[in-house]
Order: structure tokens, then sequence, then C-alpha cells
């Protein structure tokens, strides 16, 4: 499997996939690393079938499929046919969670509980979705408070069924038409195709296999029914990273890795965003998910900062360790990014460079700088605070897209022949001199003096 790799990090990166798989017996395992979209370093241990697995071998992905289902339901809401703030029962009605909103049930905060009703899911066949919902009732409320992570597979089980009934078909016919077509996903199925691997447990206390049952979960299939091959998550890490090939606009992706719960308290090193899970690890921000199926286990990570990634596959039930950030780990110390070259943007808007250098919100010193896409970058001088990018509106006005001022509109201060005076973000005034007397700080401003 070829790699643009140093010999020397090829091997670190195969030994730590080699003691995987030899320290946890997993009958077939793959793994990979992805940078601008392109497949950095792959390799596979144990064997599908008699033989290595490749990029095109299928695994069961489990609960990565539930971002797939966020992808169909923000689809949904850019059309305008629905809003997260929605209660459940304007599109679903009839369960005991109908008070709930659609973007808690994205963000896994509604409330309901981890499994439905009946025997254990994943190894049972699935309901129709009439019984399915049917049986979510007070029992399937679980007393957390409201607006808390709990993890709820229920709760993609429904939103899977609020898109079939908005499109008048199967969400997978809709996931098909929508979002695998559009992305060639070509080897994402709701079922495996040849190749594809096998689902096993390892016994804990021998060297034998069992044989994990595929069923198809119908309902709750939104919940972890997928299978996909390294190649065709290579092309979702770029989707999760903002190359969305417009099935959804970049922003709305960015919407989704926004962190809409906490799963780990105070430490929030892991949380939810609207169908991704994310990540805090070693200075990155990671977001994709992870998935988990009787029989297969798989990661996908995206680094957007970075545009990077990480991609793991194994058809083992359990035991795989935190095998996806050390493979990010070892590439960033042994072939960190290389910076690219700088050049003059030939693409600058001079008549911006007025705006350009040091303002002040009160006695706090800001920099705004023109970035070459065009994107007016305004942030503290030195240490952390408040920073956002903002895109230029045709009335001449700025929209924050990140940051404390997402959302939030600039207007530019100037006097009578034409120059930046001051800028009013939202109602915070930045001057160019500290508290300048000239522009319209809230309050007026007094002479400054010596202390008392």
């Amino acid at each position: 499997m070829s790699t643009s790799l140093l010999p020397s990090t090829q091997r670190a990166l195969l030994r730590r996939l080699a003691v995987e798989q030899s320290e946890n017996r997993i009958p077939s395992l793959i793994a990979g690393l992805v940078r601008d979209g392109e497949t950095l370093w792959v390799d596979s241990r144990g064997a599908v079938g008699g033989m290595r697995p490749t990029t095109d071998t299928q695994y069961r992905i489990g609960s990565i499929t539930k971002s797939f289902v966020g992808a169909l339901v923000m689809r949904l809401r850019d059309e305008g046919r629905l809003d997260l703030a929605d209660r459940l029962d304007e599109h679903v009605p009839g369960t005991a969670v109908g008070n709930r909103s659609i973007g808690e049930l994205l963000a896994h905060s509604s409330g309901l509980s981890a499994e439905p009703a009946g025997p254990w899911w994943e190894r049972a066949p699935g309901r129709p979705a009439e019984e399915f919902l049917a049986r979510i009732d007070q029992d399937a409320v679980r007393p957390a408070p409201r607006h808390t992570f709990h993890y709820s597979n229920t709760g993609f089980g429904v939103l899977g069924e609020l898109v079939a009934r908005h499109r008048g078909r199967p969400w997978y016919e809709v996931l098909q038409t929508e979002v695998l077509d559009p992305l060639d996903l070509n080897r994402t199925t709701t079922g495996p195709v040849a190749p594809h691997a096998d689902g096993y447990a390892v016994h804990p206390w021998a060297d034998v296999v069992l044989p994990e049952p595929a069923e198809d979960a119908v309902a709750m299939a939104p919940a972890g029914q997928l299978w996909s091959t390294f190649d065709d998550l290579v092309r979702w890490t770029k989707f999760v990273g903002g190359d969305t090939g417009e099935v959804l606009h970049p922003d709305t992706v960015a919407e989704m890795r926004a962190p809409g719960a906490v799963d780990d308290g105070a430490v929030w090193r892991a949380g939810y965003g609207l169908g991704f899970q994310l990540v805090r690890h070693g200075g990155r921000r990671l977001a994709g998910h992870t998935g988990s199926m009787p029989g297969f286990l798989a990661t996908v990570w995206s680094d957007p900062a970075e545009q990077s990634g990480v991609i793991f596959m194994a058809n083992t039930t359990a035991g795989v360790g935190p095998l996806a950030t050390d493979l990010l780990d070892l590439l960033e110390e042994h072939e960190p990014r290389i910076p690219a070259e700088w050049a003059p943007s030939p693409d600058v808007d001079l008549a911006l460079l007025d705006l350009t250098g040091q303002w002040y919100w009160g006695p706090s010193a800001y920099v705004l700088r023109v970035q070459p896409d065009g994107l007016l970058d305004l942030r503290p001088m030195q240490g952390r605070g408040r920073a956002s990018r903002f895109r230029a509106n045709p009335d001449g006005t700025w929209t924050g897209l990140d940051g404390y001022y997402s959302g939030e509109t600039l207007r530019v201060g100037r006097d009578a022949a034409g120059v930046a005076t001051h800028l009013d973000l939202n109602t915070f005034i930045f001057t160019r001199t500290p508290y300048d007397p000239q522009a319209p700080v809230p309050g007026g401003v007094s002479p400054w003096r010596p202390a008392s």
C-alpha cells in the first residue's frame, strides 16, 4: 500500500497497527491516515477470506451511521422543512418525548433512553417503525435532567423516521440519492456486499472466535446499520472537514461540529454536536464518530483545522484501544506538516487596507487582518480572547463566521472623509486609540488621568 511517508514513519505506524492486532487478537484490521483529502498511509493486518483486507473491503461501521442521518436532518433544516427548535411532535407525533426538540435528539440531550424497548436490538431482528415508535413511552424517558448528555440510539431511530416521513420514502433510499451518490460513496450500503469482513467475538481466554449475527435493524437501522470501506470513509473525512460536495453548505457542517453537549463533565475532552462526536486530543479538535456493533468496531476522525483525518475498521466485538489518536500522534511526532510557502496574494482588496492594524475595545488591544480569501480576522493582540472572522455583505456590513461574534454584524464607522474611525460590533465599539473620545463609545469618554 503506497505512501509518501518516510520509511521510519511507515514502520512506526505499522508497528502500532501490528501491536493492536496481535495483542488484542483482532481477526482483521485496516487503518490509515488522511491529509489534504488524500490517503497518506494505510495498512492492514489479519485476514478476510484468507487475504489481507484492502481499502475496498467492507466492514460494518455501526454508529458512524448517525453522522449520515444527521446530514439528512440538516438538509431538511436548510430547506426550511423544519427548525432544530421544533418539537418532535410537530414531525413525528405520538411518543413520550414529543416535547423535546429535533436539536436535542441530534445532540443526545433529549433524555430519551439509550436503547429501545425489547431484546438487545443489535443482535435481534428489527421492528417496523410503527411498533418501534409505539414503544417509546414514559419508560423510555430517563430521569437525568434535560439538556445534559445521555447517548441515545433510540433517538436516531426516531430521526430516521423523521427523514422518511418528510421525504415519503425510507431513510436509506433518501441517503442513497442525497448523500451517497453525490459523494461517490459507492461501497457504503445498508447490508454487506462482497468483499466484506464477517463479524466475530473473540473468546477472552482462548484463541477461538464466535460469529456474530448481522440482523437488519429496520427502524433502528439509522443508529448503526451501514457498512463501508476505507476508501469511502476517506471521502467522508473530507466531508466532515468541510469539503461537502454541495450535499450541505460548509457552514452547516461547521454547525454540526460545534459542541452541543459534553459527555465527560468539567474535563471536556469529549462531547457531541449535531450528529458528530467531538474529541479534544493533543491540541486538536476532532469531529467524526466511533462505531460499535456485534462483531465490528470502527472510527472516523477528521481534524478540519489541519485538513487531516484517521480511519480504522476491525471485525471484532471488543478490544481496540486508542489506536486512532495514537496514529495521529505518531504522524505529528515523525512527520509534522510543513507549512506552505508564503507568497503575496494577488486577490487582496486594497480598499480594505485602511481597516487593518490595531484597534482597541476599551483598553484591550486587538488586531484586524485581511485574509487571502477576503475575510477579515479580528483577534486579541496578545493572549486569548474573543476572536472571529467576518465575511463581507453586499450592504457594506460584515457577518461573523465563528467564535464569540458568530452570526453578529460588524459595521465600519467612517468620518466625513470616509476614513474608518471605529468598528461597531454588535454594540461593542472598537477604536483606533483606547476609548477614543471622537468615537460613539457607549456612556461617553472622560479624560485619562492619574489614579488618585
